[in-house]
């Protein structure tokens, strides 16, 4: 008997021409289409679409890709210890994927990486298979579960990240607002102690539900050894973030927020909760209606096998100010306001402490390095953390850091040529450096011209809030996700040239019309070839994935 398969051209694929504008569009409209038709609680017709999605080649095609080159573990190898990295093995494992044979999920590898309390995150890695299969269902479940998600829930969505999290808490948290009272929460092992009947009862008819379940009862190997999983979702797994954020679904209703037929929160209200994945805080108008807050919680917890942290969850007023996301959330005093009050949100001590000794830590590593070693290490580090934490009042934080950081270079210097004069030295590394105009403190490899980045010339940019419960699933917010994804980006790591034409394209790869940046390696085409004369010029290149540079060029 053959099998049929939905949107299949070619019985084998050749990795390096698959039509990924078609893929991409072909899952994009099944999943609004399941959107909508969650949105109108026509459940047959999603269970239909669902199918339809799950057997669908352009999916297949999505998840390998997404597993193997997108994803920041796709050089990490499971139990199986397999990695795919070239186009064939990729393809072979699109025909494999793309029959539907029988799986059996095998055990995840665990790993563990480090908290910044100190204490270490267990991970399970599962395998490429298992991760493939994981990015297909979830790419069926996710628009349905879409529909139906809080908007003021921001962990682990579409269109959604932290900062949207802290411009809602910038919102929430105005001093002109009557609550001030905030419940800082946090869940104790969220992803390890999940109950796997509320999930699967919360997961309901979906076609999958019984990989799911076999995926949660696959246990992990360490050392050698098995361990069983009775509750809990594995750190690691694709499918997991998703998961977690169903378990922990109606903690609004549980606090009693009601919303209009506009999904808008009513004005009677008494409380306001911010979600991002297992952290959230909920902002109240008086302490007693925060205690009132956090039994609530603790009843919906114990359902889903799950209760408050002791340790991280406090009530506070916000003069005290919390901590969120790495952020400090605080009402100042002033006198230049009207209610004598101002809130700032500024980065947590906790984690600039963590970010120098993170520095500290790479500066010794990297001693005996040549400078360009050093400003290749280094750049990714600050500009990440510049990047994260320049939509708050981090102004004077990154100042501190640039004298912290200008410090450590000259005693890089010193231990790197202590028989040298410091006028040697300084004519050796620093420089007036175009990127930083004006200044010639500059750390400068002179030989490759590469230069530090210095975060103290980090601009602050304000980030604009995701407009109420909108999703990329929604077939109405389409024009209002593309003008969203056109907000300007950080390309300092890129020359000049490929800037500008990054910025011509609004960050998006001509050949697969996706976002540049979505985890994949950036490459500039020339449209005409050097060989034949092309040239460097902005007219004469266009900013890609991998992928389809490969393809471009066959």
């Amino acid at each position: 008997m053959q099998t049929t398969f939905a949107n299949v051209t070619k019985r084998t694929t050749d990795w390096q021409s698959v039509n990924w504008r078609r893929a991409y569009r072909i899952v994009r409209n099944l999943r609004q289409r399941i959107f909508k038709a969650s949105r109108t609680i026509d459940w047959r017709r999603v269970r239909n679409l669902q199918r339809l999605l799950l057997k669908s080649y352009a999916n297949v095609l999505l998840a390998v890709r997404r597993v193997t080159q997108i994803n920041a573990g796709k050089r990490t190898p499971g139990i199986d210890k397999l990695l795919v990295k070239t186009g064939p093995a990729k393809a072979i494992l699109v025909d494999a994927l793309k029959q539907q044979l029988p799986w059996k999920p095998v055990p995840a590898r665990r790993v563990y990486i480090p908290k910044s309390n100190g204490k270490r995150r267990p991970l399970g890695i599962p395998s490429i298979i298992d991760r493939c299969l994981q990015a297909i269902v979830k790419m069926a479940l996710e628009p349905c579960w879409e529909a139906q998600f809080e908007p003021t829930s921001y962990g682990f969505r579409p269109g959604r990240s932290a900062h949207d999290a802290i411009a809602r808490i910038y919102v929430t948290a105005k001093v002109t607002n009557r609550k001030k009272w905030v419940l800082d929460a946090d869940i104790a092992g969220c992803f390890d102690h999940i109950n796997h009947e509320f999930l699967l009862q919360q997961v309901g008819n979906f076609p999958a539900r019984g990989l799911i379940a076999q995926w949660l009862n696959a246990g992990y190997l360490e050392r050698g050894v098995f361990h069983p999983t009775e509750s809990g979702t594995p750190q690691g797994g694709i499918i997991s973030p998703l998961l977690a954020n169903i378990a922990l679904h109606g903690m609004e209703a549980a606090l009693n927020i009601t919303r209009c037929a506009q999904r808008c929160v009513k004005r009677t209200v008494t409380s306001v909760i911010v979600r991002y994945a297992d952290d959230f805080v909920v902002f109240c108008d008086s302490k007693a209606e925060a205690e009132q807050a956090q039994a609530n919680l603790q009843r919906f917890l114990r359902l889903r096998g799950l209760a408050l942290s002791e340790e991280k969850t406090r009530i506070v007023h916000l003069s005290e100010g919390f901590d969120f996301l790495g952020c400090q959330v605080r009402h100042y005093p002033s006198r230049n306001t009207r209610t004598g009050w101002k809130l700032l949100i500024k980065p947590a001590k906790r984690s600039v402490m963590a970010f120098r000794e993170k520095l500290r830590q790479t500066f010794k590593r990297l001693h005996g390095s040549n400078a360009q070693c050093l400003i290749k290490v280094l750049n990714p580090i600050i500009r990440g953390w510049a990047n994260y934490y320049r939509g708050i009042v981090s102004s004077q934080t990154f100042q501190k850091l640039e004298y912290y950081i200008f410090w450590k270079l000259r005693r890089w210097i010193s231990k790197t040529h202590p028989n040298k004069s410091f006028s040697w030295r300084d004519r050796r590394y620093w420089a007036n450096h175009p990127a930083y105009p004006g200044s010639q403190w500059s750390f400068v490899d002179k030989d490759t011209d590469m230069v530090l980045y210095r975060i103290g010339y980090t601009r602050i940019q304000r980030h604009t809030l995701i407009q109420g419960d909108a999703s990329p699933d929604n077939p109405d917010f389409q024009d209002y996700f593309k003008q969203r994804g056109k907000q300007p980006v950080q390309l300092g790591e890129y020359p000049k040239a490929v800037q500008r034409v990054i910025r011509l394209q609004h960050a998006t790869c001509l050949h697969c019309g996706q976002s540049l940046f979505n985890g994949e390696d950036i490459h500039v085409h020339h449209k005409v070839p050097r060989c034949q004369g092309g040239t460097n010029h902005t007219s004469n290149l266009v900013a890609v994935h991998l992928v389809c540079h490969l393809q471009l060029h066959r």
